[in-house]
């Protein structure tokens, strides 16, 4: 049976709202990071989230090696974040990561200090699905804050504020 045509499952998955987050790896001139809106839960028993990254991503082979990656779900007042890591601005590598504050975390990954949650994951899995790679992360760390999350809807990003 024939698939959808892209266009047509871009639109219906737009529909859907989900959170956006930066997903980083990688310590000092090595980090890497890009904005996804594909991260969800999996199992509880071991806690883990599987997160999808395009496979010509320029942190998609950092993931693979360095065996780790945070991920920091973005507010709803750090949409210029989501922006560049997107790549809307033309930053890469890590100029990515100038524009705002970053720690290490427990596995030497970098994460948002003020995300509206965070989380660090060893990579438990991964499998590559035509352009995209999903990797299972299995969370070794949490840490929440407060405020809204950033939501992606139809295309636009949102908040609840």
């Amino acid at each position: 049976m024939p698939s959808i045509r892209p266009a047509e499952f871009r639109h219906a998955m737009q529909s859907l709202p989900s959170g956006v987050a930066i997903v980083t790896t990688g310590t000092a001139a090595g980090r890497r990071g890009l904005t996804v809106s594909s991260v969800t839960s999996i199992c509880m028993e071991p806690p883990c989230l599987v997160v999808g990254v395009n496979a010509r991503s320029e942190a998609h082979d950092d993931i693979l090696a360095n065996g780790s990656f945070g991920v920091s779900v973005l507010r709803s007042d750090q949409e210029d974040l989501a922006l560049r890591f997107g790549g809307e601005e033309g930053a890469k590598g890590l100029h990515r990561f100038d524009t705002a504050p970053w720690d290490q975390g427990v596995l030497d990954v970098p994460l948002l200090p003020n995300a509206f949650c965070a989380l660090e994951c060893v990579l438990y899995d991964h499998k590559l699905l035509g352009t995209h790679t999903v990797f299972i992360g299995r969370i070794i760390a949490t840490r929440q804050s407060d405020g809204s999350p950033l939501i992606n809807f139809r295309g636009a990003l949102r908040t609840f504020d």
